[in-house]
């Protein structure tokens, strides 16, 4: 596997692993009250912690607007399939529908994440201007 498609499958790994922690952290955060309850509460910011930490391993190689939408689609469509099992809530076929949606689109972005011209893959990361690392 060439080295900037193996980049870019950990990326992707990296970003996936980021939606799971965020559907962790938002029903952590459901669990907690208000942050009432300490033992849900520190689940929340433990799962906190580890969403921001894979989401930035990710969005090094991936566009921010892309891993951002990606990431907050995983956290979203998680939140509200896990929320009936672990909590009264219900899930409306309406709803259903409109999750699918949102699982087809974070599909269709990965799908369009192609690789860029080789001799900038190889190159690494872009820079941004004005910033230096």
């Amino acid at each position: 596997m060439p080295n900037a498609a193996r980049h870019s499958a950990n990326s992707w790994f990296m970003l996936l692993l980021a939606g799971g922690f965020e559907v962790g952290y938002a029903l952590a955060v459901g669990g907690s009250h208000g942050f009432t309850r300490l033992s849900w509460s520190l689940v929340a910011v433990v799962f906190f912690l580890l969403t921001l930490w894979a989401l930035s391993a990710a969005l090094r190689t991936i566009d921010v607007g892309i891993g951002y939408a990606v990431w907050a689609g995983i956290g979203a469509v998680g939140a509200a399939l896990l929320g009936p099992v672990f909590f009264e809530e219900t899930l409306t076929p309406a709803q259903a529908l409109w999750l699918g949606a949102i699982i087809a689109g974070v599909v269709w972005l990965k799908l369009a994440d192609r690789p860029q011209d080789t001799q900038e893959a190889a190159a690494g990361p872009r820079e941004v201007q004005g910033v230096e690392h």
